[in-house]
């Protein structure tokens, strides 16, 4: 598609901001970097990047829970990437795990994180091929690729139907998922560092937000 996408990449503080726009950009979408949650409403899509610890995502996101639910309850694209993925989510165990007590997530894609268990090694670091399970613009020709990961918590949504890709560390788990509607979706992975596989991605959001 030529026409470009107007997106937005949330500053909450935490997140891989200039990585995720360089690549947004290269995909084709001007790119807003903001902390103004008004700044939603205009924007084609938005992105939730992330790095870093559940507790600490979830109280930096605070000021743009409604903005985010708002965006999404309309059926507009939000992009979750890392722990912005994870904070798509209803609740994690990592909080828990830290003695934290028990932190709310967004809760648009219903389900929990859970901390890998059995595996030779954690985090979890490296390139793992995809396996598309459920069609969507997002995911088209990546099927069999491989996207670079680096986590020691993983979705286990509450809904098989919100996996739409999954990959394998000592057991399947989801490296995407996604709301009943499809507007909403997250990957587990660095879309901004896994290469070719990430730029097709990126691009088929940029393409997805202007269809929209």
């Amino acid at each position: 598609m030529n026409s470009r996408a107007d997106i937005v990449v949330v500053d909450y503080g935490l997140g891989n901001l200039r990585s995720a726009t360089r690549g947004l950009e290269r995909a084709g979408a001007d790119v807003t970097i903001t902390d103004d949650p008004e700044a939603f409403a205009a924007a084609d899509g938005v992105v939730l990047p992330g790095v870093g610890a559940f507790r600490e995502g979830m109280e930096n996101a605070g000021p743009y829970r409604d903005a985010l639910t708002e965006h999404a309850e309309a059926g507009r694209p939000l992009f979750g990437i890392c722990l912005g993925m994870q904070m798509l989510l209803t609740s994690s165990e990592e909080a828990e795990r830290a003695g934290q007590g028990d932190v709310t997530g967004l809760d648009l894609i219903p389900g929990r994180n859970v901390r890998f268990r059995d595996v030779e090694t954690v985090p979890h670091m490296g390139w793992n091929d995809l396996s598309v399970e459920r069609d969507h613009p997002v995911v088209e020709g990546v099927d069999g690729k491989y996207a670079y990961f680096v986590h020691s918590y993983y979705a286990e949504p509450d809904d098989d139907d919100a996996v739409m890709a999954s990959t394998d560390y000592g057991r399947r788990f989801p490296a995407i998922v996604a709301n009943e509607a499809g507007n909403v979706f997250g990957t587990q992975f660095h879309p901004e560092k896994s290469g070719e596989t990430g730029l097709r991605i990126l691009r088929n959001f940029v393409d997805y937000c202007v269809e929209q």
